[in-house]
Order: C-alpha cells, then structure tokens, then sequence
C-alpha cells in the first residue's frame, strides 16, 4: 500500500469525531522524529502529557500501533500519521528500533499458519466491536455525569426519599452501557443509603468517587498512559492475559504468602491472594474466579509459605494485580517484618495517591496486640496507635495466638476497617 489521499485516510475513520480530530493532529508541529519506509509510517506525536505517543502505521495492513489509551481503532493519532503523510510531509527514513520491532513481529506473525493464544480470528471485527462498546460507555458517562451534575445543583436534602431507587436505575443503565466498573461503584454507592447514621457522608464519599472516574474519562486521552489503563480497568474494560504475560512488567522473587480471602456468593467466588517479594518488597494481588458451587484452583502456597516465581503484572498507575507463574516448589518462610499502626496507613495514602479508586490494600502489622474498641475490635502497637478490625469480626482466635503478647498480623485494609488474614506466632504463620 503506497501514499494514500486524504479521502482514503478519512475513510478509515472509525466515526466523524475521529475524521474531525485527526485533522486536528495532521499538523507537522505535532509530530516529532517522522519518517517513512517501504513497510511502514511513524512519529512521535505530542499530547498534553510529558512523553509523546508512540504512533506507526503498518502498510501491508494497514494495522495501527500507538501508545495513547484511545480505545478506537486506528485513534487519531494514527489518522493524523497518515492524514500527514498523504500531503507529503513525511519523508523516508531507516526504520527506528521500536517500529522494526513492531513490523518485524507482524510479519512473523503473519507468517504462522496458527494463531497464538490471545490472537483474535478476525482483528478488524474486533476493533468495530471495541470501537462500539467504546462509544456505548461514552454516552453512558455522560448520562451518569449530568445525572451527578444535577445532584449537586439540586443539593441531596430528601435524597433518602429516592436515593437507592435512582442509584439502582443507574446500575443498572451502567451495565447496559458495558461499564461494569462503574456499575459496581453505582451499586455501591446504593448500599450505604439509609445505613446508619452517617450515611449522607459515606454517600457523598462515595459519588466523589464516582464522579472522579467520570471526569478521568473525559480527559483518557490526556492523562498518562499507566493512569488512563488504571481508569479504564475501574471502567470495566479488561485485559487480556495473554497481554499480560507477552508484555506486563515482570518481578522475579521469592513471594511470600501474606494470606487470602475469599468471598462467595449465589453467582461468584472470588479469591484474593496477597503476595510481597522477599526481596524486592513488591506488593502483587493474584486473582481467582469460580462459578457458585464449583472449586477454586489450588492455592500456589500456604499462607505464611514463599513461593518462587515470576508475577507478570497488569498494566496501571498502581500495579498490583498480577500473573504469577511459578518455577520452584514453595518453601517455608520465616516471620515477615512489618510496620507499625501510622507506618501501615501512610502506605496506605501513598496507594490511593497513584490510584483514588483503590478499595484493598494488604498491610504486615507489627508487634500488636488485639484489644477491645467499643463494640468491637483493634490491634494496637507499641506506640499505642490502633487499626480497627472490620466490624463485626470475631477476634477470639487472635487473642487465643497473641495470649497478651505481641504478634505480627497481616491484613487487608479498607476503608471500613482491616480484615486480618495471617498472624504468626514465633515463626509459625496460624491461618485466620
């Protein structure tokens, strides 16, 4: 495929926003570092962050490449490119690394009478399909924006009078708009209605939140690469593992086994593992799904165990959840150090500081001990600062461990309080 005319470049547009915005980028002060060759287009085009995308343009396909977190296929950037090149303002040049790279891949790809796991059977059907759904949560954000919009206009005085019903109609609305992140968000938004009395806050608390991913989604293309995959994970778009394991950021270590929680219900069983590098000090979260009734796969180690292994880690502006592939049996592990009450929060901040929608972190507290907090629980350190435990939890088997004297806990925190997961007595982890 040679130069093409504007009309063709126009053509390839997946809608009439991204013709008009690709016009917009096929100015030559936009691009950097252009260049052209028998197999391929490139450059370097600048946004509203400091690193500029990434964009080249395959000619046998054409097929797209570009680093911006446009979920349009090809996104504007690559119209530009070739919008660009049409009117003759790239010229030729040697291929630089990262698009021989890209091409060279293609070709042996192309080469391969199989596909590989995580290859799709038709890619251009499934660009439309991810261009469409794109589109279907675009105008559900916007629904959900002027909705918010009108909360505050209005203020939320009688809002318990229509609160649950309002927020389920736009679960609901949500989910038709295949944004199912922001669904659960709705839903659990929902859920605090009328649940005590501090519920007006927890409510607004939660819509700031929701609101926040909203914003965050009229700016994707704007924010930082790591920040717009972590959005669009909130969102409800997910990642594919074989992407995960080709290109995700890979950490060898000896993981250690924080502990694990489980939550089932009448469709789901959901499985959280807490992983932390002996070495490395990196946090990972391994996930694990099963359908109501059936089995989880076999934990990879015992809480309190390492288990040797490669975590491939899903993209985002906090990486945690991860791939683990295992290469050694696991061994035992002796008792983790761990931080102390205000330690544990601080780290903490610093999480929600990369990510402001991040529900779960795994916290290794410190010489502690349980002791009773009003109607429930807390561990306290040795300064005399205090976690709460969740609500309700029953604490007995830790004080049965801790008998009056200090123990290391680990847990997972959340905004109501820790769920504690693992405690060691000596060297000996007990299973919470």
């Amino acid at each position: 495929m040679g130069l093409w005319d504007v009309e063709q470049v126009l053509g390839l547009a997946p809608d009439a926003a991204s013709a008009k915005a690709a016009q917009a980028q096929a100015r030559a002060a936009k691009w950097s570092e252009t260049g052209s060759s028998e197999r391929a287009v490139w450059g370097l085009c600048q946004g509203s962050g400091k690193q500029p995308y990434q964009t080249a343009v395959d000619l046998s396909g054409p097929a797209y490449k570009c680093s911006c977190p446009s979920r349009k296929f090809p996104c504007k950037h690559a119209l530009g490119l070739m919008l660009l090149s049409a009117t003759g303002e790239v010229r030729p040049a040697d291929e630089v690394d990262w698009v021989k790279t890209w091409v060279d891949q293609r070709a042996a790809r192309a080469d391969q009478p199989e596909r590989k796991p995580g290859e799709v059977a038709d890619p251009i059907a499934a660009q439309q399909r991810a261009s469409r759904r794109a589109d279907r949560v675009s105008s559900g954000m916007a629904e959900l924006k002027g909705w918010l919009d009108d909360q505050v206009r209005l203020g939320l005085g009688g809002f318990d009078q229509r609160a649950y019903t309002e927020l389920s109609r736009l679960a609901a609305r949500m989910v038709d708009a295949q944004a199912p992140g922001v669904a659960g968000a709705v839903r659990r938004a929902a859920g605090v209605v009328g649940r005590g009395h501090g519920w007006p806050g927890e409510l607004l608390e939660e819509l700031s939140l929701v609101h926040l991913i909203v914003s965050a989604h009229d700016r994707l293309a704007d924010l930082p690469p790591s920040l717009a995959d972590t959005v669009q994970t909130r969102i409800g778009w997910s990642t594919e593992t074989a992407r995960v394991l080709a290109d995700g950021e890979k950490v060898q270590d000896d993981w250690l086994v924080l502990g694990r929680v489980i939550e089932p219900d009448d469709r789901l069983t959901v499985r959280r593992v807490w992983l932390r590098g002996a070495t490395t000090g990196r946090l990972g979260l391994i996930l694990t799904f099963a359908a109501a009734g059936r089995p989880l796969d076999p934990l990879p180690a015992r809480p309190g165990e390492y288990v040797p292994g490669t975590l491939s880690f899903y993209p985002g502006a906090l990486p945690m959840r991860a791939l683990l592939t295992q290469t050694d049996p696991r061994m035992p592990a002796p008792r983790p150090a761990g931080f102390t009450a205000r330690q544990a929060l601080a780290s903490y901040v610093e999480s929600l500081a990369a990510d402001p929608w991040n529900e779960r972190w795994p916290l290794v507290l410190q010489d502690v001990r349980p002791a009773s907090h009003g109607d429930g629980w807390a561990l306290v350190d040795a300064d005399g600062d205090a976690l709460e435990l969740l609500p309700g939890w029953d604490a007995w088997k830790l004080l049965a461990v801790s008998a009056g004297d200090p123990i290391t806990v680990a847990g997972e925190w959340n905004r109501a309080g820790l769920r504690p997961m693992t405690c060691w007595h000596n060297d000996r982890p007990v299973i919470l």
